[in-house]
């Protein structure tokens, strides 16, 4: 079991499911050649994916393409069904950056199939996190500044702001179609800058002044059989 790491806090709370929202910032859209949505649409990463700071990515023998997305992540605190957004921020516990790593070429393929692309986001180590900043420490979720750096230069920044959606609005749609549980995380969507990580870089991400993740990649050259 995974348990997240809280700032100023003892309390051991298990990851549970993690959903990605997708192209909630529509200059990520833009960049990616794709429309904004219409309506949200997110997918699922395992909790076996999650590393935490000073920790290493390791970029799988089986794909030659893995790009990194800095994202606000919200970490959930009760069982929350059917939610409306003004009662939202109740079921909040906590909030976090990470990291959505994701295998392009392997995601791309898939597209071109109309295959699911699970795969291309669920390697190990995949979704690097922050500790966890409590939310009485951050009222005003929808107005951050978010960056990711790549050995020092600024690839990707933001600010929560330009989400199509508010996160209040995020947890209430998440939550009409599936319950969302004490450990779930939320990683909102990423802004533009996506680009390619190589072996030896060292990627640096911080959520306004509240917390940091500071992670280092590495080849893996280890293929089951």
């Amino acid at each position: 079991m995974v348990y997240y790491k809280i700032q100023g806090s003892i309390v051991r709370i298990p990851v549970g499911k993690i959903v990605g929202l997708i192209r909630t910032y529509p200059e990520h859209a833009q960049e990616m050649n794709s429309p904004v949505l219409e309506q949200l649409h997110f997918f699922l990463k395992p909790e076996s994916a999650v590393i935490f700071n000073n920790q290493v990515i390791r970029l799988p023998p089986q794909s030659a393409h893995v790009h990194h997305e800095v994202e606000l992540g919200v970490i959930i605190g009760k069982t929350c069904t059917n939610c409306a957004p003004d009662h939202a921020l109740e079921y909040v516990f906590g909030y976090l950056v990470g990291l959505d790593i994701t295998a392009r070429d392997i995601q791309t393929d898939a597209k071109k199939q109309g295959l699911p692309w699970g795969i291309a986001k669920g390697f190990d180590t995949f979704a690097p996190l922050s500790d966890v900043v409590l939310k009485k420490s951050i009222p005003h979720p929808n107005n951050l500044e978010i960056e990711l750096q790549v050995n020092g230069v600024v690839k990707q920044h933001s600010n929560t702001k330009h989400m199509v959606c508010t996160v209040e609005q995020l947890i209430s749609y998440i939550s009409s179609i599936m319950t969302l549980k004490r450990g779930d995380l939320i990683l909102t969507g990423t802004p533009e800058g996506i680009g390619e990580i190589q072996d030896g870089d060292r990627l640096d991400a911080r959520l306004d002044s509240y917390c940091s993740l500071h992670v280092t990649v590495k080849k893996n050259n280890v293929m089951l059989s």
